[in-house]
């Protein structure tokens, strides 16, 4: 009777396994079965699309610069001494004549000295040899000597004037190292660095100047070219030679180092008709009015110079990305399918936009939306975007 009942239990048993092993079968074919996102392949999405084409833009160039016055003038001794007094401060402002320094040595007062007094017997030679020239021209006439005593008093006489000469040009010369020892400013300007003080040894054989005097009241920005940006520069700039191009150009504009703009506009112009060998540069310069003399000689900035491209590629900034100081677009390629790729552009006036240098071409498509979450290989639905409605904060 046990066994009867042990039987039966383990075959109801069996028989409540089958069904519940039938029910989840049933389950996974139920059309719900499918929880959302298990084995569900991805969603393809629109995005909004630009097609790159050419397009006029003005770009801003900019140049690390070095100023320099117009006029650099190095304050050299031209005599030996002592620096006996210093009359300016550095940085100081000065007008053309004003007195800067001045140089002892007595030898050269002493010299004046000396001088006088030769040329004050040089002059009495030079009457005693007129006196005699007189006395012997009588005794010629009266041929009471013979003409060779006058030709030899006129000799003598000649002579005599010619060590006055001599004694004279002595004085203007000894007279002109007293007067070298006085400096005066050749011009107006600032006062450089001055590496002596009072008492110093000074020579004509120093390496160093005295100081030097920079006119500021115009600033010279040289900057450097490669042979690269040289041919870029002047690609949309119209004439037939670099110089008419250059006097085509418009203003530039110069950043100081703290980024601020400089108020004056400056004339670019050409300061080396050559590329140097050594850097593979040419040097330009652009002339900036320094009527409140801010900008200082051996100062930096930045000089910013406008050009206009025909042909340039223009694209959103909000449809770039950065990773690892590069910046990225999204190319939708031939078979809808996106691709990073970066490129080089400059930013425009309004920082809205980037002007495209190199890496994107015309015909590019360039995805504006949605970055966020995008990534190679990922396939998408390109919505074509109206050009004019991109570009319509452009500047």
């Amino acid at each position: 009777m046990v066994n009867r009942k042990l039987r039966l239990y383990a075959f109801i048993s069996g028989i409540c396994i089958q069904l519940v092993s039938c029910g989840g079968d049933d389950k996974n074919n139920m059309p719900g079965g499918n929880m959302p996102g298990a084995n569900m392949s991805e969603q393809v999405k629109d995005f909004r699309v630009l097609t790159l084409s050419p397009r006029t833009a003005k770009v801003n160039l900019d140049f690390p610069a070095t100023l320099q016055g117009q006029q650099i003038i190095e304050i050299r001794p031209k005599i030996d001494g002592y620096l006996d007094a210093i009359y300016v401060k550095e940085g100081a402002a000065v007008k053309k004549g004003q007195l800067l320094f001045r140089i002892s040595n007595p030898q050269y007062e002493q010299e004046v000295v000396t001088a006088r007094a030769s040329i004050k017997s040089a002059e009495a030679d030079v009457d005693a040899a007129k006196m005699q020239v007189a006395k012997t021209k009588p005794l010629v006439d009266k041929e009471i000597v013979s003409k060779y005593e006058l030709e030899s008093a006129d000799y003598l006489l000649k002579a005599k004037e010619a060590s006055l000469i001599q004694a004279k040009a002595s004085l203007q010369n000894a007279l002109a190292n007293v007067g070298y020892t006085v400096l005066r400013s050749p011009s107006d300007g600032v006062i450089g660095m001055i590496p002596y003080k009072v008492g110093a040894l000074i020579n004509t054989t120093n390496t160093s100047p005295l100081t030097t005097l920079a006119n500021i009241q115009n600033i010279y920005a040289y900057y450097s070219l490669n042979e690269k940006q040289l041919l870029q520069y002047f690609e949309n700039t119209s004439g037939s030679s670099i110089h008419e191009k250059i006097s085509k150009m418009a203003p530039a504009s110069l950043i100081l180092a703290d980024g601020t703009l400089y108020p004056e506009k400056g004339k670019i112009e050409m300061a080396s008709g050559i590329i140097a060998t050594e850097t593979g540069t040419a040097t330009f310069k652009a002339l900036f009015s320094n009527p409140s003399g801010i900008l200082r000689s051996g100062g930096s900035a930045t000089v910013r110079s406008p050009t206009v491209i025909n042909t340039a590629l223009i694209i959103p900034q909000s449809a770039t990305y950065e990773m690892q100081d590069k910046k990225l677009v999204y190319i939708v390629n031939g078979n809808n399918k996106i691709s990073s790729t970066a490129f080089t552009g400059v930013p425009s006036d309004n920082g809205l936009y980037y002007i495209v240098t190199s890496g994107l071409k015309a015909g590019d498509n360039v995805v504006l939306e949605g970055l966020v979450g995008l990534r190679d290989s990922l396939q998408i639905i390109p919505k074509p975007e109206n050009p004019d409605d991109v570009y319509k904060n452009f500047q």
